[in-house]
């Protein structure tokens, strides 16, 4: 029989020859010892009969029994809905807030306070069950984005993070007692992040475009910033913020973190007090800025300071101080005011003390010669690895400043202004110390001569975690300023040159 004619007979109900039967219905399965028998779907299912279930396919969800708290399929709708739904309190809280939120007359407390109450109002009116945590951390987030720092802010508060490092909205590294490990936080998306760099920026008066994709700037409570864009930063934006404490470390803190000693310490003060010239050494992270804080805080009360940075980090306590702050060009390329400028108007100030934040250009060399015109005491850091390095440096950013000096007069210059280099180190265990407070000494032929007076203990080796367990200890060699100190009355003890007599305290 051709197709043709199949087709009419099975559409008239006869019987089609060589057509195959409906297969039987299949034996019931018999049952195993200790499972329930399963029951077989019948051939045909009567009228009004309920439908037979679908057999369930790998990897589906089983529906809910009575009873029985469903299972919930592994995917991220939760953290979407509450991801949508910081946006929405976000939203209404900027519509009932509105210039409220930048109202200058209003204290911090009292603005997080009222954007407290009315998030509250906000999430209660939504209608959304939450629990408790799930609250508060919806909560803490739009409280974050509307006056923070977004996903960063918990680190900002967290005395224990050192320093902070976005590579794109995807990606949060904090520092933690010296070690670098990734966070759990993420910005929404790359808008998300731009949107907390421009609001860093714009509060210090500070702008970053396509025409200016990068900046420093500085947090309200002085914590450095550097932000880089698109299209210099090609895995989205970065942003590096390195935290200074809100209370400022004092020489004792330094010491029980063992960064300094105590007869360390009591040398660095009386060189301050003697009026000697300072230059703070060290690498990327080493701690100079606060060890810079802690020599300012020597400086006596009554002197007129004048503190030159490019952006405002130093905390100094004392009553009479300028501070002076460099400006970048604005977008016509015009206004700048570098360091160097800001040095050199500093010397018509009338200043006691004159404290750089950094050289790194030019402005050294007007540095150097404000400490050889009368300007003692004048303090300043430098990146370098050493205080033979540093020497180095301070001859190639005096270079730097387009005067064809002979190698010999700048050499002469920096062994008659500089007389103390404090090197700073970061060691492989995390920690920050003192490894070497140097003197000039001066000149000999074409080299500067230096003699350490303290030197770290790298033989002492290390504890079971790493640490090490060496400490700065004196060469036992007097240096020159010595006879400063006696000249000006200040008395220091003994012990701090390594005279195994007793030691009285200092003063």
């Amino acid at each position: 029989m051709n197709l043709a004619k199949r087709l009419e007979a099975a559409r008239h109900g006869e019987e089609v020859p060589g057509a195959t039967a409906a297969p039987a219905a299949p034996a019931a399965v018999p049952p195993v010892e200790g499972l329930a028998p399963i029951e077989t779907m019948p051939a045909a299912a009567g009228a009004g009969a309920a439908p037979a279930p679908k057999a369930a396919a790998a990897g589906a969800v089983p529906p809910p029994q009575p009873g029985r708290r469903a299972v919930q399929a592994p995917s991220g709708a939760p953290n979407d809905a509450l991801s949508k739904l910081k946006d929405k309190a976000a939203a209404e809280l900027y519509d009932r807030l509105g210039a409220r939120l930048n109202d200058p007359g209003m204290s911090e407390e009292k603005l997080h306070a009222l954007v407290r109450a009315e998030l509250n109002h906000v999430v209660e009116e939504a209608k959304i069950p939450l629990t408790g945590e799930e609250r508060q951390r919806l909560i803490r987030n739009v409280q974050d984005d509307v006056l923070g720092l977004g996903p960063l802010q918990r680190f900002l508060d967290d005395p224990t993070v050192t320093e902070v490092m976005v590579n794109g909205p995807d990606h949060i590294y904090i520092e933690q007692g010296g070690k670098l490990r990734r966070a759990e936080s993420r910005f929404d998306s790359e808008d998300h992040l731009r949107r907390v760099i421009d609001r860093i920026v714009t509060k210090v008066g500070r702008r970053i475009d396509e025409s200016s994709p990068l900046v420093d700037a500085r947090l309200m409570d002085g914590s450095r910033v550097n932000a880089v864009i698109p299209p210099l930063a090609f895995n989205g934006s970065s942003l590096t913020i390195r935290k200074f404490a809100k209370d400022p470390f004092k020489v004792g803190d330094l010491i029980e973190f063992g960064s300094l000693t105590p007869e360390m310490a009591e040398l660095l003060r009386a060189c301050v007090e003697a009026r000697l010239n300072i230059i703070v050494s060290g690498g990327t992270g080493t701690g100079k800025t606060t060890l810079l804080n802690v020599l300012s805080s020597f400086i006596p009360e009554g002197e007129r300071i004048v503190t030159i940075e490019d952006a405002v980090e130093l905390q100094l306590q004392q009553e009479h101080i300028v501070r002076l702050e460099s400006r970048p060009p604005n977008i016509e390329g015009k206004g700048e005011v570098a360091i160097r400028d800001l040095v050199r108007n500093s010397l018509r100030m009338r200043p006691d003390r004159i404290v750089v934040g950094e050289v790194r250009g030019g402005e050294s060399l007007d540095m150097l010669q404000a400490m050889n015109t009368g300007h003692d005491g004048s303090l300043s850091t430098v990146h370098a690895n050493s205080p033979r390095d540093a020497i180095a440096r301070l001859e190639t950013l005096v270079l730097m400043a387009g005067m064809e000096l002979p190698l010999r007069a700048i050499r002469e210059q920096i062994a008659s202004a500089v007389d103390v280099i404090v090197q700073l180190s970061r060691l492989r265990d995390g920690t920050r110390r003192v490894t070497a407070v140097s003197e000039v000494h001066g000149m000999e032929g074409q080299t500067v001569t230096m003699q350490d007076v303290f030197l770290f203990d790298f033989s002492a080796g290390v504890d079971s975690n790493g640490r090490f367990l060496g400490k700065p200890l004196p060469t036992g060699v007097r240096p020159r300023f010595a006879e400063r100190f006696a000249e000006m009355g200040i008395n220091i003890s003994p012990r701090v040159f390594g005279d195994p007599e007793g030691w009285r305290p200092y003063r």
